[in-house]
């Protein structure tokens, strides 16, 4: 039996195979697959998560969590999950990053920047890995390995390895003195929807303990959407204001803040971009392609702001852009 097949005798446990029509919903970044169900007059979304490629376990534990502290997230209706199948309530089509042209958008993002806020204080669980130096040292080099080495086939001289060895060591101390809070790990326009006048959180199960401006940094800094810098500027403000407000930050000055977001930024960026390029690699997703030079474009001009960091954003910008954008060309992008 196909796990297709599998997975239509498992709805049919639950529904009437004859009021049942399943189609498929585009997947996301990871392994697994999602379908809209409309069966006996009502619409769910089934997911399809092989525990052979997927622990689903955080998503399972981490589901509990959030819901019980009040944000709303898809419950989970039916589930098998030795075979990694489940029915969940759908939460519609309508994704933050369908209203970034509305005429509310700052308000939108003032919602959510206090809701992240609301989030970062969620009681740390047992699902929740510390984001600490290994880990945040093992995402950099994702950049390294994925995009550095593979992507544009190039190893790094004793120079730029020096460049980037220090880079990597300011950015891991600088997201490592930030106060430690429940961090969502991919806070950004495609993982927010609007459901009868709510916001909903999704693909939360990667939650971890980390610090503070990551998700900030991940919904205002979005790879796949660039704010107007004047817009930046005064959300940023908003969230320092809001942060104080929830008790997250006291004595920090707002440079200090901007420094932290900053820079968490970085990694951040940098990690994607290689993500970007793993997801093309290894996965055969060409649909990220597109996003590898504006997450490039966010490095340079972050990193040329602090002198400390002039080295990366010059390698960047002279050395790795130009090949990425020659194999981009290559791949007829």
């Amino acid at each position: 039996m196909t796990r297709f097949e599998s997975l239509q005798q498992f709805i049919n446990t639950h529904f009437s195979e004859q009021s049942c029509a399943l189609n498929a919903i585009t997947a996301d970044a990871s392994f697994r697959r999602y379908y809209r169900l409309s069966a006996e007059n009502k619409s769910f979304i089934v997911m399809d998560s092989d525990p052979k490629k997927v622990n689903n376990v955080p998503y399972i534990a981490l589901n509990k969590v959030f819901s019980e502290h009040g944000f709303l997230l898809p419950s989970i209706i039916h589930s098998d999950e030795q075979q990694g199948f489940f029915i969940l309530s759908d939460l519609g089509n309508t994704h933050l990053a369908d209203l970034l042209d509305d005429a509310n958008r700052s308000e939108h993002y003032q919602q959510l920047i206090s809701l992240s806020a609301k989030w970062a204080k969620t009681p740390k669980a047992p699902s929740m890995n510390p984001y600490d130096h290994d880990f945040i040292a093992l995402e950099l080099d994702i950049f390294k390995n994925w995009l550095v080495n593979d992507f544009i086939s190039t190893e790094l001289s004793a120079e730029q390895q020096n460049i980037w060895q220090t880079s990597a060591a300011l950015l891991i101390n600088t997201l490592l003195e930030q106060p430690t809070v429940t961090m969502h790990r991919d806070y950004h326009s495609r993982n927010i929807m609007r459901c009868e006048q709510q916001w909903a959180i999704i693909d939360y199960q990667d939650a971890v303990q980390g610090p503070l401006c990551y998700d900030l940094v991940s919904l205002l800094r979005d790879c796949y959407f660039k704010l107007p810098n004047d817009e930046l500027t005064h959300l940023l403000e908003f969230g320092y204001d809001e942060f104080k407000r929830q008790s997250l930050i006291t004595n920090e000055s707002f440079a200090q803040f901007k420094y932290w977001f900053d820079l968490t930024g970085l990694q951040r960026h940098l990690k994607a971009a290689g993500i970007f390029c793993r997801l093309f690699l290894r996965d055969g997703k060409k649909g990220y392609l597109a996003n590898i030079l504006p997450t490039l474009t966010y490095i340079v001009e972050v990193a040329a702001e602090y002198p400390e960091l002039s080295g990366l954003s010059d390698w960047v910008k002279s050395y790795v852009v130009p090949k990425v954008q020659q194999r981009l060309k290559e791949e007829q992008l």
